[in-house]
Parts: C-alpha cells; structure tokens; sequence
C-alpha cells in the first residue's frame, strides 16, 4: 500500500511539473521565434519563416509549395524545371496545440470579430477548438506561373550562422557528387550478401561501426559487404537546407549511394529506431530484393479509432512530461522549433567543445562516437526528419507491415531492450501481432542504447546467426 501511495504522488508530482514546465516552454518558444526572425534578417539580410505562423511561408521558402486535395493527404510539390513531384508532410510540423497556442489563437478571434457574448468561456473553447492546417490548391497554370520565381530561390549560405561549420559537419559540400556517407566493411568485391545498416534518430553510422563491425568473425566479414549509412541530414552526409527531408527524399538518397552506387541487388537490413521506420518502407519498395529485416527498438504505435496517426504518434514519443529525461528530451525536439533550434544552437555548434569535455573528464577513457552522432547535425535535418519520418508515417507503418507478412519472405527478427523508456517493449510486442512470424527478443535491463552499446559482441552473434540461417532456409 505504501509503495502505491508514493507511486501516485510520484505521478502527480510529475503532472504538475510537466504542466508548469511546458507551459514556460510554449512562452519561450513563442519569444524565440521572434527572437530569431530579427537575427536571422540581422546576418543573412532575410526573414526566416518557421511553422509557427504559416506552414505555407516555411514550405514555400524552401522552393515548394503547400498544396491539399479534397478529401486528401497534407503534400508538398517540388518545383524542378523538368517534373512536377508531390511528397507527403506531416502536420505535426504545423499543428502542435498547446496552451499558449490556443489561447492566443482564441484571443485573436475574439479581437477580430465583435464580442457577442462577454461571458464567452475559454476553457470551453480550448476544449472545442480543432487547429485546421492552412493550405491552398495550386493548379498547373499557377504552377507554370510559379516555375521561373521557385527556380530563382535564393538559398541559404553554407553552413548558415546557427550551424556548425567544423569540417566534419561541412565536408560534403566540398564533394562533387550529392551522395550519403557510407561507412563499408567486409569483402571488398560481391561475393555473397550485402548487409544495409541504418542508424536511428540524431545518430550516425559510427553506431554501428564502432560497436558491432569490430566484432564480427573474419568468416563474416569475408562472406558480406557491409554497408552504414549516415542518413540524409546527419553524421557526415548531406545537410541540404532547402529540404524537407521526406521518407520519399531519405529513400532516393539509399538508393543512389548504396544500392545503385554498389550495385546491390539482395540484401539484409539492419535498423534501429527511427531507422525501423525507414527498414520497412524499403522492403516494401524492394520485396524481392530483401533476405532478412532486424529491427531494433522499432517506434510502432497503433492508433486507436477516431484518433489522427501523426498526432497520436507524436504524443506517444513526445509525451510533454519531465520524467522520465529521454522523454524530456524527446518532448523539447518534437514541439518545439525554436527551443530545439536553440539546443542544436548551443550543443552542435559547439560539439567539438563537448567531446573535449567529455574526454577531459574521462580521462579518454571512453570513446566519443556516441556524442558526435548526437551533435553532427542541423536543426533543420533533425526538425523535418522527426516531424515527416517519426509522426508523418504513423499512417502508413500498418500498411508496411501488412506487406511484409501477406507478400514478403524475408525473415523478420525483433530485438527490443527491457527498460527502453523512449520506445517501450509494447510497441515490439504490437509488431508482433501485426507479424505474427516475427521473431521478438526482448533484453534484459537494457535500454534504448544499451540494446546494442554494451552487448555489440553478442549482438553481432546474434546478427550472424540470423543471416546464417536466412541462406540455409533458401
């Protein structure tokens, strides 16, 4: 009974907090974004529009424009001089309600309208409010119209003032062609298999090539190509600012620097966290082509009836509480955009400050690779890839997962860790019902990271043991 008690006081404790916290943080949000319009006019000698306001002015600088459909998905068209190309956005860009947002937005109606009603309620008008996404119909005479204006974009400087500019961030703008970093071990030319690694949110390939490459057999590393990719935005690929960095622009860069650029035909992969989500689309598009899929701590929320995908994923992996801190800080990345763009302003900016630190304090006695995939990034790249890949695809995981079991072979393995306080076991478990010949192991007292950091030897056993037996059931 006492051990109960003091859980439901822990619980309120935490409920008050996270209330006062995040509703200081909506007010901060709020002062930093005007804050940043003046500094970004004051250095570039341009506004930079962000998605508090118009998720049109943000989309529409970057060279595209928001259109909508009747009775459709919220999708963005990309001007080139040679096509026309629609990608879906999440609205969880735009649409993040919170207490600050609606009561502004309700002021602003009721001063711009006469007052009826003196005793109207705000408290009821929060709870009735739906916040709508503005958008607007774009035909092709408008589209032709806007052609020569978008393909004048002017764009941005390298790397822009609030991002670092250290050669390891930068190193790709130097390079002649537009392609991911990737990372390659095992046998040089194609002799057996081809194994695809992808990393997970704000991570790079050094999650795997520091953990789980040093540890494979020299049988392995004879027998596989192995491939770890630093995705779009992050570690030391491609940082584009003018990108929205959609599941659609993640995969064409996949393809291009590793399965075109290797000349990959059949493959295994390897994802962890957000990486799931990019594993599944990929073997959906390449149903013939994938050997075997093992995931890692994969983000699977099933949305209830009558609840909107994106908006109950991110509440899911965003849950606007203190307790526990990955969840903190999971809250901070997701909703708010000025906030995180001040964290990335002051952490990756200034990463090789950190990774001085933690090696001075350490004496040197741990590796940093951890860090600087945690820092190698721009708050553009991780802001969009949060939104578009994590909540943007809620809609669609269902769907991949249907594929998956009803038309494809591939062998599917689930590794989750028992303490994972981000993506919790459930969501393995979930996956599970939906796959029902999905092989699920669940770790014992290991978490989000140390599902893989702390046990790569075994893992990379288990790996082995997984590719070994997908050839011998061929």
């Amino acid at each position: 009974m006492g051990t109960c008690s003091l859980a439901m006081v822990g619980h309120l404790i935490n409920d008050i907090l996270s209330f006062v916290i995040f509703s200081i943080l909506d007010v901060l949000d709020l002062v930093l974004c005007y804050g940043y319009k003046v500094i970004d006019f004051l250095i570039e000698s341009e506004w930079k529009p962000c998605y508090c306001s118009s998720p049109k002015e943000s989309i529409a600088s970057s060279g595209k424009i928001l259109v909508s459909e009747t009775g459709e998905a919220k999708k963005i068209v990309c001007l080139t001089a040679t096509k026309l190309q629609l990608e879906e956005i999440s609205d969880t860009l735009y649409t993040r309600p919170s207490l600050v947002s609606e009561v502004s937005k309700t002021t602003v109606k009721e001063l711009k309208r006469p007052k009826l009603d003196n005793t109207t309620n705000v408290v009821t008008a929060l709870n009735k409010s739906t916040v709508r996404s503005t958008t607007f119909t774009v035909n092709n005479t408008i589209v032709e119209m806007l052609q020569e204006k978008i393909g004048g974009h002017k764009s941005h400087p390298i790397p822009r003032w609030s991002d670092c500019d250290c050669d390891t961030c930068n190193s790709w703008s130097n390079m002649s062609n537009d392609s991911l970093f990737v990372d390659t071990d095992g046998h040089k030319d194609k002799v057996g298999d081809d194994v695809l690694f992808i990393h997970g949110f704000i991570s790079s390939s050094a999650f795997w090539t520091e953990t789980v490459f040093p540890n494979f057999t020299k049988t392995t590393k004879s027998t596989y190509r192995l491939f770890a990719i630093d995705l779009l935005g992050f570690g030391r690929s491609p940082k584009p600012h003018d990108s929205l960095y959609t599941i659609k622009e993640h995969l064409d860069m996949i393809e291009k620097s590793v399965l075109e650029e290797h000349k990959v035909k059949s493959f295994h992969i390897v994802a962890h966290s957000l990486g799931c989500i990019l594993a599944l689309a990929l073997a959906v598009k390449y149903p013939n082509s994938v050997k075997s899929l093992t995931l890692i701590a994969p983000p699977y929320f099933p949305t209830p009836k009558g609840e909107q995908a994106t908006q109950y994923m991110m509440r899911k992996v965003a849950p606007r509480r203190v307790w526990p801190l990955i969840a903190f800080g999971a809250s901070l990345a997701c909703w708010y955009e000025h906030v995180s763009r001040t964290i990335c302003l002051l952490i990756c900016k200034n990463h090789r400050i950190w990774e001085f630190l933690t090696k001075l304090i350490t004496r040197n006695r741990i590796k940093t690779y951890l860090i600087k995939g945690f820092c190698c990034h721009t708050h553009n790249s991780a802001w969009h890839t949060l939104h578009n890949i994590i909540c943007g695809t809620a809609g669609k995981i269902e769907g991949y997962l249907d594929t998956v079991q009803n038309n494809l072979t591939c062998s599917v393995n689930i590794f989750h860790g028992q303490y994972d306080e981000l993506i919790p076991v459930e969501c393995s478990s979930h996956m599970k019902t939906k796959v029902p010949r999905a092989n699920v192991k669940v770790v014992e007292k290991k978490d989000h990271i140390t599902i893989v950091v702390g046990r790569q030897e075994a893992f990379a056993r288990e790996l082995e043991e997984i590719w070994k037996s997908t050839n011998l059931n061929r």
